[in-house]
């Protein structure tokens, strides 16, 4: 049912994304969570500038997330003082995404954890498609 009273329609924010992706890593399959190890999930409105730099982006809306973070390799060799594992999703970027595709807002967050956390590790995009559909 589409709202008729838009006056009280509001954009999701950054805490509304973050309750999202908790939910939606939540039910990820657990082997593919445990890559993550003790992951934070991090929401801000865009990259800081030094992503934007790094990652040569046009503009701050030409990355959904990034997933920052030790491997596996690198958290066991650091011998109990590994980085934090975080993944950022950035709610402008995601929700102008959201509007120009048809598609649910908890998928769109579901597919920027998932492919963050497999482009880490390397994983395929077969692979992560197969994922998805878990």
């Amino acid at each position: 049912m589409i709202p008729t009273d838009w006056s009280r329609a509001a954009a999701p924010s950054l805490d509304d994304i973050e309750a999202i992706a908790r939910s939606e890593f939540a039910r990820l399959p657990e082997g593919f969570r445990a890559l993550c190890g003790d992951v934070a999930c991090m929401v801000q409105e865009f990259p800081d500038e030094e992503v934007i730099v790094d990652l040569e982006l046009e503009t701050e809306f030409d990355i959904l997330g990034l997933f920052q973070g030790a491997d596996m390799a690198e958290r066991d060799s650091l011998c109990g003082r590994p980085e934090p594992t975080m993944i950022f999703l950035y709610r402008r970027p995601i929700l102008d995404y959201w509007c120009e595709h048809a598609i649910n807002l908890g998928e769109l967050v579901r597919h920027v954890l998932i492919h963050e956390i497999g482009h880490h590790f390397g994983l395929s995009d077969d692979d992560m498609e197969k994922i998805e559909g878990a």
